[in-house]
């Protein structure tokens, strides 16, 4: 039997104050990576796409996440489903780019089909030459395999296990810290697509949930003192805010507002802006040193930006975002040294949200893959 790889090793807190992060093989072991796609990335509801990208019926969107090939695709009665990317036949992988299928979605291979509720429609000779429906074979039974889907607002969810509770329920803690905000009347923007990033997935949401790096990182950017931060945890989510003295939306070289950055276990983020802006990420993770990120900026009320606006507000907001992606890079790099085996030190003010984050990537993990190291400390 093949000895399996040890992620315990523990060293106990000098102090109360000692909390230790996640141990380096957490971001980079590929037998780590597996579990987690099969848990973390499986037993909740995992942020996938975006409603406004599937404009008409036949629209289709493949991608690869937590190691599953998947595609989202809107049908006739413009209703978006999830389906793994697999043929029933020979398990090829179907749709291989962003397209409209029209009706009916074909295997190239041995051209079976199947229709955009994923019911298998025909399958050519499959008994015979010209047998196209043989006697015993019943194509409802060899349709393509859904995913447990739910669509909120403007972004799609999904739970590959099926397992979650309700999402209204899931969450609830997210949902009710916009309460202040009709997500109804929100107005897609723009997207800054940063494509594949060289770090871990985990790495993006750390980063995005404390605001201990903001001054340092982000001081040519950002005019967010530190003094004016809080963070918070509630269930599956935390996150940070920042309330500033006085407010300079129009300073587009510099952002000095009000604001809330909220994640939703596990890779769903969310921010908000003063006076009108709210932002969201979808984080890809494709492999343990990949991630593949999106952010898609949105205003409050339908309120309308004039072309000006909408440029110098990606332009700020790229800015922003590659700063923060050359430290989570860097983060991913330093996982490679020994030096790196305790999985370094949080803050236990500033990174909070960084602690529970972690404690629910083990309290996954755990289910299947016992890892004990440092758990009471982490």
């Amino acid at each position: 039997m093949a000895k399996q790889k040890n992620f315990t090793r523990i060293k106990k807190p000098k102090n109360l104050n000692t909390i230790y992060g996640l141990p380096p093989e957490s971001y980079t072991d590929d037998d780590f990576w597996k579990k987690e796609c099969n848990t973390v990335l499986s037993d909740d509801w995992l942020f996938v796409g975006l409603v406004h990208e599937l404009k008409n019926p036949g629209d289709i969107i493949p991608l690869s996440i937590a190691g599953k090939p998947i595609f989202l695709v809107k049908d006739l009665e413009n209703k978006i489903s999830t389906f793994h990317n697999v043929c029933s036949h020979r398990c090829l992988k179907l749709v291989d780019e962003k397209k409209n299928v029209g009706k009916i979605i074909k295997c190239p291979y041995h051209a079976w089909s199947y229709n955009l509720k994923g019911q298998l429609k025909a399958a050519p000779h499959i008994g015979g030459t010209n047998q196209h429906k043989p006697e015993g074979f019943n194509f409802l039974d060899h349709g393509l395999k859904s995913i447990r889907t739910h669509i909120w607002h403007d972004w799609i969810f999904i739970n590959f296990n099926g397992k979650a509770k309700k999402f209204e329920e899931y969450a609830k803690p997210l949902i009710k810290r916009f309460n202040d905000i009709d997500l109804t009347k929100l107005n897609y923007v723009a997207t800054l697509d940063f494509g594949k990033i060289n770090t871990n997935w985990k790495f993006l949401i750390e980063n995005f949930i404390e605001p201990y790096h903001v001054q340092f990182v982000h001081k040519k950017t950002t005019n967010q003192p530190l003094k004016d931060h809080y963070t918070f945890v509630d269930g599956k989510c935390y996150g940070s805010g920042v309330d500033v003295a006085q407010e300079d939306e129009k300073n587009y070289n510099a952002l000095s507002v009000t604001s809330r950055y909220l994640s939703l276990f596990p890779n769903f983020i969310m921010g908000t802006y003063y006076p009108n802006q709210v932002g969201v990420y979808l984080n890809i993770p494709i492999s343990p040193g990949i991630t593949s990120q999106k952010r898609i900026i949105y205003t409050i009320d339908n309120k309308m930006m004039t072309k000006k606006e909408i440029q110098a507000t990606k332009d700020i907001w790229w800015s922003v975002h590659k700063e923060d992606h050359e430290m989570c890079e860097r983060l991913q790099e330093g996982r490679s040294s020994p030096a790196s085996h305790n999985g370094g030190l949080l803050s236990p003010v500033w990174e909070k949200g960084v602690q529970a984050f972690q404690k629910l990537i083990i309290n996954s993990i755990k289910r299947s893959f016992k890892i004990t190291r440092r758990v009471k400390n982490v």
